[in-house]
């Protein structure tokens, strides 16, 4: 096929991206296409898992960065390579540097999850903690690299970065060539920038759509106004898509390659989490579970067969428990109410046992008898309950006013 001519922005065309991919072999996994039988019914067509999050560092940041440094001429490498992340992108420098035999250094906030500094350490680079936020730690990276030469090695506004994981594109054209729609999370918009060119390139019959965290959401604006725009202050659970200004490299090609970017909530992003890990037995963190949370939202929208890019599955473990609960509250799966018992003894059991009838399963359970909303041989009792789902809700509640207690909320 012929090949367009470059944009200014990205002289990117489609032999880069086949040449960064020759270059991944023996380096980066070509991970799994999973089907998801679940997702497919809801879809109503085939839906396919491009699990990225069992890449090698855990996510798909491995492929542009080593790519970008293997670009690098002998006395680039001798002076060796800085990052600024709090996860991903910091453990895929440290091990394409280490491969590469290149000294790295890589700046994390103080704040970041001793899990992911543990790992960044253990492939290799040296990590420095400065900052509380990621503009703290980037603008460190920056003055570091301008102090002693080290090259700035960006998370995602370089071409060589874009053309390693526009090869993910061309894993998923081989291993699903009957998709028809790609759903891939957006952060800066490295990863969807190149696997919207490396897809659209060869199939411009599939659509390639953006997923973004709707706190976070850079690029719909972005979009219309025809420029990237910044937001103020993201705010979203999904730390690796937790970006406010799009790069200028990846936002030309998404205006070029990407044909829709949609946002999810936070709800649906701990709800799909917590599908991957239910059904499909993934570990995927809140960015790399975008995709389904898009699915989950709006099932309709998207022709099939759909392949969902599972970017990542760096979770902090504390993190996760937190999103598990709040991902099984939004599905129906917590119920939390206050309701007035007479207070005597015996009337706690009596209470437990109509839970007992309906297996709603106690969490935890606490008392107030000094209100003075209370009548004098009145109790107000909080309950947290794990329960089926929002029809099992509706029962406990119904069980419980037919026993002839005071739901409150």
């Amino acid at each position: 096929m012929s090949f367009r001519t470059p944009h200014p922005l990205h002289p990117l065309i489609l032999d880069d991206v086949r040449g960064a991919q020759k270059m991944l072999s023996g380096v980066a996994r070509v991970t799994a296409m999973e089907g998801s039988r679940y997702l497919s019914s809801l879809v109503g067509a085939p839906v396919h898992l491009k699990c990225e999050n069992l890449q090698r560092t855990g996510s798909f940041k491995l492929r542009g960065a080593y790519v970008r440094i293997s670009g690098l001429r002998s006395e680039q490498r001798a002076a060796g390579v800085v990052a600024a992340s709090a996860g991903n992108h910091a453990q895929g420098v440290a091990l394409a540097s280490a491969l590469l035999g290149v000294r790295s250094t890589v700046f994390m906030p103080v704040g970041a999850p001793l899990p992911k500094v543990a790992a960044t350490r253990e492939y290799g680079a040296e990590v420095r903690l400065h900052g509380h936020v990621v503009d703290e730690t980037l603008a460190a990276a920056e003055e570091y690299a301008a102090r002693t030469g080290a090259v700035f090695i960006h998370p995602f506004d370089h071409p060589d970065i874009i053309a390693g994981q526009g090869t993910v594109g061309l894993e998923i054209l081989e291993q699903c060539p009957e998709v028809r729609t790609i759903l891939v999370g957006v952060g800066g918009g490295g990863l969807v920038a190149g696997i919207g060119l490396a897809v659209k390139s060869v199939r411009p019959d599939v659509r390639v759509i953006g997923v973004q965290a709707a706190g976070a959401a850079a690029y719909p604006p972005s979009l219309a106004a025809g420029h990237p725009v910044a937001i103020e202050s993201p705010a979203t659970m999904a730390d690796g898509i937790k970006v406010g200004r799009p790069g200028d490299v990846p936002f030309a090609l998404v205006q070029e390659y990407v044909d829709d970017v949609v946002t999810v909530s936070e709800d649906a992003l701990s709800s799909a989490l917590l599908l991957c890990l239910e059904r499909a037995k993934l570990v995927v963190e809140p960015a790399g579970a975008s995709p389904v949370a898009a699915l989950l939202s709006d099932p309709a929208a998207f022709q099939g067969p759909v392949v969902a890019v599972l970017s990542g599955g760096n979770v902090d473990p504390l993190l996760m428990q937190r999103i598990l609960r709040h991902g099984m509250a939004a599905g129906g799966r917590y119920l939390s109410l206050r309701l007035r018992v007479t207070d005597r003894p015996g009337a706690l059991a009596t209470l437990l046992a109509v839970l007992t009838v309906v297996d709603a399963n106690v969490l935890d359970v606490s008392h107030v008898r000094t209100d003075p909303r209370l009548g004098l041989t009145e109790a107000e009792v909080e309950l947290h309950l794990e329960t089926k789902g929002p029809e099992h809700c509706a029962e406990v509640r119904t069980a419980l006013r037919d026993a002839g207690y005071v739901v409150l909320d």
